[in-house]
Protein backbone atom coordinates (compact mmCIF):
# COMPACT_ATOMS: atom_id res chain seq x y z
CA UNK A 1 0.00 0.00 0.00
CA UNK A 2 1.58 3.59 -1.09
CA UNK A 3 1.53 5.93 1.88
CA UNK A 4 2.89 9.53 2.45
CA UNK A 5 3.94 11.43 5.75
CA UNK A 6 2.38 14.58 6.27
CA UNK A 7 4.49 17.03 8.85
CA UNK A 8 1.57 19.68 8.98
CA UNK A 9 3.12 23.47 9.52
CA UNK A 10 0.11 24.28 11.47
CA UNK A 11 -0.48 21.33 14.65
CA UNK A 12 -4.33 20.08 14.92
CA UNK A 13 -5.56 20.12 18.35
CA UNK A 14 -7.73 17.77 19.60
CA UNK A 15 -8.65 17.81 22.67
CA UNK A 16 -5.53 17.36 24.92
CA UNK A 17 -4.01 15.71 21.92
CA UNK A 18 -1.86 17.76 19.60
CA UNK A 19 -2.02 15.85 15.65
CA UNK A 20 1.70 17.35 13.98
CA UNK A 21 1.87 14.78 11.74
CA UNK A 22 -0.85 12.66 9.40
CA UNK A 23 -0.08 9.61 7.44
CA UNK A 24 -1.96 9.04 3.91
CA UNK A 25 -2.81 6.18 2.07
CA UNK A 26 -3.45 5.29 -1.60
CA UNK A 27 -6.96 6.07 -2.04
CA UNK A 28 -9.46 2.85 -3.40
CA UNK A 29 -11.44 3.42 -6.32
CA UNK A 30 -14.55 3.16 -3.57
CA UNK A 31 -12.93 6.34 -1.20
CA UNK A 32 -13.01 8.03 -4.50
CA UNK A 33 -16.65 8.12 -4.29
CA UNK A 34 -18.77 10.96 -4.65
CA UNK A 35 -15.41 13.41 -6.16
CA UNK A 36 -14.49 14.33 -9.32
CA UNK A 37 -10.87 13.19 -10.26
CA UNK A 38 -10.27 16.44 -12.03
CA UNK A 39 -10.87 18.21 -8.96
CA UNK A 40 -8.36 16.61 -7.38
CA UNK A 41 -5.78 16.78 -10.14
CA UNK A 42 -6.51 20.64 -9.85
CA UNK A 43 -6.09 20.63 -6.20
CA UNK A 44 -9.79 21.72 -5.64
CA UNK A 45 -10.21 22.58 -2.23
CA UNK A 46 -13.51 20.66 -1.54
CA UNK A 47 -12.50 17.42 -3.41
CA UNK A 48 -9.88 17.62 -1.24
CA UNK A 49 -11.22 18.23 2.17
CA UNK A 50 -13.64 15.63 1.11
CA UNK A 51 -11.21 12.84 0.60
CA UNK A 52 -8.93 13.17 3.91
CA UNK A 53 -11.08 12.31 6.42
CA UNK A 54 -10.84 8.65 4.21
CA UNK A 55 -7.38 8.32 3.79
CA UNK A 56 -5.82 9.57 6.82
CA UNK A 57 -4.35 8.28 9.80
CA UNK A 58 -4.82 9.70 12.50
CA UNK A 59 -8.38 9.81 10.86
CA UNK A 60 -9.17 13.79 10.16
CA UNK A 61 -12.58 14.97 11.46
CA UNK A 62 -14.59 16.93 8.20
CA UNK A 63 -14.12 20.07 10.34
CA UNK A 64 -10.35 19.62 10.98
CA UNK A 65 -9.91 19.31 7.29
CA UNK A 66 -11.87 21.75 6.56
CA UNK A 67 -9.53 24.25 9.04
CA UNK A 68 -6.49 22.61 7.67
CA UNK A 69 -3.63 25.75 6.83
CA UNK A 70 -3.66 26.02 3.27
CA UNK A 71 -0.01 25.14 2.91
CA UNK A 72 -0.91 22.10 4.69
CA UNK A 73 -3.82 21.11 2.55
CA UNK A 74 -1.76 22.05 -0.82
CA UNK A 75 0.98 19.33 0.46
CA UNK A 76 -1.86 16.84 1.17
CA UNK A 77 -3.07 17.57 -2.27
CA UNK A 78 -0.02 17.02 -3.85
CA UNK A 79 0.30 14.16 -2.25
CA UNK A 80 -3.18 12.82 -3.12
CA UNK A 81 -2.10 13.50 -6.79
CA UNK A 82 0.90 11.28 -7.24
CA UNK A 83 -1.11 9.06 -5.77
CA UNK A 84 -3.14 8.46 -9.01
CA UNK A 85 -0.90 8.93 -11.23
CA UNK A 86 0.35 5.84 -12.82
CA UNK A 87 3.74 4.13 -12.87
CA UNK A 88 4.47 4.75 -16.41
CA UNK A 89 4.08 8.54 -15.79
CA UNK A 90 5.94 8.42 -12.47
CA UNK A 91 8.67 6.82 -13.98
CA UNK A 92 8.82 9.34 -17.20
CA UNK A 93 8.96 12.29 -14.37
CA UNK A 94 10.58 11.13 -12.19
CA UNK A 95 8.27 11.26 -9.32
CA UNK A 96 8.74 9.16 -5.87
Amino acid sequence: MTTAQITLDTPIVRGDTTIDRITLRKPSSGELRGISLADLTRLEASALIALLPRISDPTLLAEEARRLDPADLMQCGTEIVSFLLTKAVKAEYQIG
